[in-house]
């Protein structure tokens, strides 16, 4: 079986690239639980966002689990991150998401989560894998698992998310608009924002199975903005289906992404002496972010684009805090994995200390202007390889005297370079990335 089913947070897959089905729900399931045994009593939770698909594949994975004798407790749908505290909370072997996070509703895939809201341990990993290749079998009657409900899920996590402020943190006078793009935020989000006396705004909670991220969301931010500007909100907090990105809107209707909320998390926490190390961003991180921490004398250091990526280096160097410009945050001093609503209240707690708008906040971040041409090439050697291209994206990085950078990259699902240049200079820029787009393209023809 292809290792492609094991993706950020566990064992991941999509429909119709891969065959995640409601026979391959019911055989993972099986496996899964098959291996959690393993290691004892087995209580498993199952959590998903709010696509159609997840009733099929939340009762075949049900099944699944119950044939192997793990006891399964349903949460609902949940934000990603929710399952992974819930799964700390109520002791689990594991949790499990049935969710495809920012794809359209015709997308699913699965997340799982160790008992302690990591990803799986590599073992582990590989023994559902093996699983997956052998014929299943079903525990005799009296070792089938059970199943039941857990009916306060929601609750345990709006207060787990309040906990990431210090007692008595109000947000009184502050008018916010959230969008939980028809997802898994869309019952939660609202009251965590209340409950910490905001005056909150709603759009996009109403799912119906169909409609998640449909025009939405952290990944179409039009609606958003038209409803900050005309509620003449302070600013505008965007989810994703699942729950583990956001972005956000200043006062003006102006989008500020991961990189910039990342910035502002990681200088207060710098602030008040509670940052633990340095930042982790990512291959696509802007150059502004980089800048602008050093001048804070704060180290940062780039990961492979992707969250397990930014949550490897986190683990392996000690550091607290990560995040890619898609507005996946990880802020380890709350939880273990990125969590769109915790990472949204250390924004607001940082603006409420500085006593800014998120418009002044952000302006101590320049971003860099930053040039991404696609180049299609056909089979055979990847054009990176070629020495030509290799000497001239030497020479464009030395030019530009460690005031920008170049990257090259490419695609994972496609047959593309992606050619990104950044710096200060946008004309500069513009340039040089056209040079290296040519080049790639003949040296592909």
């Amino acid at each position: 079986m292809s290792k492609k089913y094991f993706g950020t947070d566990g064992i991941r897959g999509r429909v119709g690239e891969y065959p995640i089905t409601p026979d391959f729900m019911l055989k993972l399931g099986w496996a899964a639980g098959m291996a959690f045994r393993k290691m004892g009593a087995c209580k498993v939770l199952v959590g998903k966002d709010t696509r159609i698909s997840g009733y099929m594949f939340e009762s075949a994975l049900e099944a699944g689990l119950t044939s192997a004798g793990a006891d399964v407790m349903l949460l609902g749908p949940m934000p990603t991150p929710a399952i992974a505290y819930l799964a700390r909370t109520f002791q689990a072997e594991a949790g499990i998401v049935i969710s495809a996070s920012h794809n359209p509703h015709d997308d699913n895939g699965i997340k799982f989560f160790s008992g302690k809201g990591t990803k799986l341990p590599d073992e582990l990993e590989l023994m559902i894998e093996e699983l997956l290749d052998t014929p299943m079998t079903v525990v005799e009657s009296s070792k089938i698992g059970k199943v039941s409900r857990i009916n306060d899920a929601s609750g345990r996590y709006i207060e787990f998310c309040k906990s990431s402020v210090p007692t008595g943190t109000s947000f009184s006078g502050m008018k916010i608009v959230i969008d939980c793009a028809h997802g898994a935020t869309y019952k939660v989000a609202p009251s965590v924002f209340r409950e910490l006396g905001a005056e909150v705004v709603v759009l996009s909670a109403q799912p119906n199975g169909l409609n998640i991220n449909d025009n939405c969301g952290s990944t179409h931010m039009g609606q958003l903005q038209a409803a900050v500007l005309a509620e003449h909100a302070d600013l505008g907090i965007a989810f994703d289906g699942d729950g583990d990105r956001v972005l956000m809107v200043d006062h003006t209707g102006a989008i500020v992404d991961g990189d910039e909320l990342l910035f502002i998390i990681a200088r207060d926490l710098h602030g008040r002496g509670k940052l633990q190390g340095g930042v982790v961003g990512t291959l696509m991180s802007n150059l502004g972010l980089e800048l602008a921490l050093a001048e804070l004398s704060i180290p940062f250091i780039r990961a492979n684009v992707g969250d397990r990526y930014v949550i490897a280096e986190l683990l392996e160097r000690n550091w607290l805090v990560g995040g890619e410009n898609s507005g996946h945050i990880v802020c380890f001093n709350h939880t273990t994995t990125g969590d769109a609503i915790i990472a949204a209240l250390q924004v607001l707690m940082a603006l409420k200390a500085r006593n800014e708008g998120l418009a002044q906040t952000r302006q101590a971040l320049r971003k860099c202007p930053q040039v991404l041409i696609n180049v299609r090439f056909g089979g055979g050697e990847s054009p990176l390889e070629h020495p030509a291209v290799k000497e001239a994206s030497a020479r464009v990085t030395q030019a530009m005297a460690g005031r920008g950078r170049v990257l090259l990259r490419k695609s994972g699902t496609e047959p593309l370079v992606r050619v990104m240049v950044e710096g200060e200079d946008e004309t500069q820029v513009r340039t040089y990335a056209e040079e290296l787009a040519k080049l790639v393209s003949e040296v592909s023809a």
